[in-house]
Formats: structure tokens, C-alpha cells, sequence
């Protein structure tokens, strides 16, 4: 008998239902949208941030959302954490390694140490948190770790030596864990973005620089928030479950106009 194709055929493997991801810096920024949309998709979401009572309010404002607090300078309380989370749900899907502090002084200011201080958590904590993830993820043979790293070149437009080696090394970690965890289930994947308008980064947006560079756009406007959900949903789906190793750019087109 010839099946009928619905018009809902395929969408299902977008849902994130019965899914449990944890997205780090998710209380405010592009984290905090991504639990929004990963909440809405169908997921339990594991709220991450350092202040334990932003992080429970929080997590009190989104369904199916769970306060897992810990900082990233912390990597035993992490991992714990993460341990926790396995132990309450019985699962862990998804990992969004969303958090990661920056330090825009010049080259000539940026000690060793801050440099440092920089990759223990922009590099090693997320190397660390996709290790232990990935215990629990391979005794299932499947799971979804998501980067969210940046255009390196784009970053450099600003400065920022110390955090653009941090996510460059990022990308590169993304695709030897590919390769590595491919054989156990689990795919690995960043997503890029572009220039997006957050609380975090509104100074930035207020100066001549950011007028100059909205020129240099395609689209002619910064990203909003909102606007790198539909990626991480995606990414953390079954609908790339035959993606992996790969950089997602979301930037209205400014990398292939520069």
C-alpha cells in the first residue's frame, strides 16, 4: 500500500520532546533565548549561570526548565552538576556550550595570566563539560554537543586577540571531537553568530564602530536573539542527526561580504 505523505511529514524530527539538554550561560543573551526555544520545542532544559538565585528565577519563568547552577571556573562542581542532572532525568541529549567571558583589552595589556584565565573557560571548561557529557551520552549511543562559537575574522574586526584565539580553538575542538565521538553516537556541531543585539554587548551597539559595520551587512540590521534559536533547535534534533563536525555561520551574510 502507497503511504500518503501528510503535511506534517519530517517536522517531527525537528521536536526536542522527551529530550534533556543543559545550556550553559543561559541567563541572559543568546543562551537564554536558546532555553526559551529549546524549552518551547519540547525539551527539558537544564538552566546554567553562576548566581544560584538568577538561575532559579529564571528557570521559574520557562516550562519544563531546571535550575542546574555551577560555575565554569568550578570544573568538580560542574561535572557533578552534570552528573545530577543525569541522575534526576535519567538521560542527557543535548549540550549547548553557550557561556564564555571576553577581555577586550589590546594585546599589549592582556598578561599571560588573563590570557589564561581566558581559555580555562572559553576553551578547557567547554572541553571538560563536552567530556563528561559524553560519558553519559555514549552508554546510549546517541547525543548532540553544540558549540556556540564566533567568526573569527568578524571578532578580529573588533580586537579581542585573546578571545578570538579562545574560540578559534574552540572550532578546532569541535572537529577532532567529531571525529573522536562519531563512532559512539554523538555528533558535534557550533554554531556561529554574527553581530546580535544583547544586554551583554548594547555598549558596543552604541558606538560609531557598530554604525560603520551595519553598512558592511547585507542584511542592513543586527540579529536579534531569537534569531539563533531555530539553529540550535535544529542542531540539537534528529534532524542533523548526519551533521557533524561542522560551523554553522549566522551572520545576515556579513563573513562573504568582507
Amino acid at each position: 500500500m502507497t503511504r500518503v505523505a501528510t503535511a506534517t511529514d519530517g517536522l517531527e524530527r525537528f521536536s526536542l520532546s522527551g529530550r534533556v539538554a543543559l545550556i550553559t550561560g543561559a541567563t541572559r543573551g543568546l543562551g537564554l533565548e536558546i532555553a526559551r526555544g529549546m524549552a518551547a520545542a519540547g525539551a527539558v532544559v537544564g538552566i546554567n549561570g553562576r548566581e544560584t538565585a538568577t538561575v532559579e528565577q529564571i528557570a521559574g519563568t520557562i516550562p519544563n526548565a531546571v535550575p542546574v547552577p555551577f560555575d565554569l571556573a568550578d570544573l568538580p562542581s560542574a561535572a557533578t552538576a552534570i552528573d545530577a542532572v543525569v541522575a534526576r532525568h535519567g538521560r542527557l541529549d543535548c549540550v549547548v556550550n553557550n557561556a564564555a567571558i571576553r577581555d577586550r583589552r589590546p594585546l599589549a595589556d592582556i598578561t599571560a595570566h588573563d590570557f589564561r584565565r581566558l581559555l580555562e573557560i572559553n576553551l578547557v571548561a567547554q572541553y571538560e563539560l563536552a567530556r563528561v557529557a559524553a560519558r553519559h551520552m555514549s552508554a546510549r549511543g546517541q547525543g548532540h554537543l553544540v558549540f556556540i562559537s564566533s567568526m573569527v575574522g568578524q571578532q578580529s574586526y573588533q580586537g579581542d586577540p585573546a578571545y578570538v584565539a579562545s574560540k578559534g580553538g574552540l572550532e578546532a575542538l569541535v572537529r577532532a571531537l567529531a571525529v573522536e565521538l562519531g563512532p559512539q553516537g554523538i555528533v558535534v556541531n557550533a554554531i556561529a553568530p554574527g553581530f546580535f543585539r544583547t544586554d551583554v554587548n548594547a555598549a558596543f551597539f552604541n558606538q560609531p564602530p557598530a554604525r560603520n559595520l551595519l553598512q558592511r551587512i547585507p542584511l542592513q540590521r543586527f540579529g536579534r536573539p531569537d534569531e539563533v534559536v531555530g539553529a540550535a533547535i535544529f542542531l540539537a534534533s534528529d534532524a542533523a542527526s548526519y551533521i557533524t563536525g561542522q560551523v554553522l555561520t549566522i551572520d545576515a551574510g556579513l563573513s562573504i561580504a568582507l
